[in-house]
């Protein structure tokens, strides 16, 4: 595998970076991420991974998928995030394997968190982000309702 070249992470750059965009755009204008732009993200990660890493790569990619897929799983299923999100961080995964996904969403979360707290404290909305942060807890700690579709109060919105 040849994952520390400086030319694989120039095609996955050139290659992703643009997809990426792309769906943060739907995301924001219509807040979702469509399916066939996920499948485009995941079938043209696959082909890169393939061509350009041969069997070892295509392995990665699928381990890729399965952690990115993974990571964001729960969320979706305690009606935290959408099911593009998941998706679409699950194609990201195929496209840079599985240390790197891992990465990726550890960096991801970090930074929309802050980029959270500062809409919250702009936009003065205090209230509803701890009423979400008191569900979000209660969810995390109790088996009855973790899988619930309680809501979340609008924090952003």
């Amino acid at each position: 595998m040849i994952f520390n070249s400086e030319c694989y992470w120039n095609v996955v750059a050139a290659g992703l970076t643009p997809l990426i965009l792309w769906a943060s755009w739907i995301d924001y204008k219509e807040k979702r991420v469509p399916n066939k732009l996920n499948l485009l993200i995941i079938l043209s990660g696959l082909v890169v991974q393939l061509l350009w890493n041969g069997g070892w790569g295509l392995l990665s990619g699928v381990e890729g998928l399965a952690l990115g897929f993974g990571l964001l799983i729960i969320p979706w299923a305690m009606y935290m995030m959408g099911a593009g999100d998941v998706k679409l961080l699950a194609g990201m995964g195929v496209w840079m394997g599985p240390e790197m996904v891992l990465w990726t969403f550890l960096i991801g979360a970090i930074i929309g968190g802050i980029a959270s707290l500062i809409m919250i404290a702009v936009r003065r909305r205090w209230t509803p982000a701890l009423q979400n942060f008191q569900l979000a807890s209660i969810k995390c700690t109790n088996m009855k309702v973790a899988f619930s579709n309680v809501g979340a109060v609008k924090t952003l919105a």
